[in-house]
């Protein structure tokens, strides 16, 4: 057991290293295949090619640690294997106007491979089951949710992907509608596809609107002028 512990410290102290030196993750915007760092998105489509201003945008980004990790990131991997502590996830959001969208990047996981993904109602802990149930817009009554009628990818957002062979991946949900204002804070990662499977790992995200009046968008530039 202690060496175990001793052993989730050490690579979440590497993990924490290689986030601080900033290895592929940058504060302002995404270059070929890397992931941003944190801040505000920026315009979404709106169909057919247009393309309008979001009245709100949220963009985060961190590297995968144990629970126990040395130092805390919002960011925990519950599977080694699958998700190892230094790999990096991206999740973006943009919304407004009564609809959203809500994408996830991942790098450094294993290789081709199919992974599930969705919008949950809790921030993550060292328990996996710390995050809640997933962010439903109609909610149902009967918890856990396993009625198809409510549990599905309408009604939910769901970001399954397929890794490629670098263990890169990405999806993105578009839905007619907007988060509840603190109803959504983080997005988990399941050993399989669909609405169910094992959590794996599990991302602390600020989605917005965090209280009735939702942060404005800002341009990527004019933050704090």
């Amino acid at each position: 057991m202690a060496a175990r512990i001793v052993a989730g410290v050490v690579a979440g102290a590497v993990a924490a290293a290689v986030l601080a030196a900033g290895s592929g993750v940058a504060g302002g915007g995404t270059a070929g295949h890397g992931i941003a760092g944190h801040g505000t998105a920026g315009g979404w489509s709106a169909g057919r090619g247009a393309r309008e201003p979001a009245r709100y945008g949220v963009r985060e980004a961190a590297r995968f640690s144990p629970p126990n990790a040395f130092v805390a990131s919002p960011a925990v991997t519950y599977d080694m294997k699958l998700v190892p502590a230094g790999a990096r996830i991206e999740v973006v959001q943009r919304g407004g106007h009564g609809r959203m969208s809500v994408s996830v990047r991942v790098e450094g996981l294993a290789a081709g491979r199919v992974y599930g993904a969705h919008v949950h109602q809790e921030e993550c802990g060292g328990d996996p089951a710390a995050a809640g149930g997933h962010y439903q817009h109609r909610e149902d009554p009967v918890r856990p949710s396993k009625d198809p009628a409510y549990a599905n990818p309408e009604n939910e957002v769901w970001l399954d992907f397929t890794t490629d062979a670098h263990g890169a991946g990405a999806a993105t949900a578009r839905q007619g509608w907007e988060f509840r204002p603190g109803g959504a804070r983080s997005v988990v990662l399941h050993g399989m596809t669909g609405g169910a499977g094992a959590r794996i790992a599990c991302f602390t995200v600020p989605f917005e609107p965090a209280s009735a009046e939702p942060v404005p968008f800002e341009p990527p530039g004019h933050r704090g002028r």
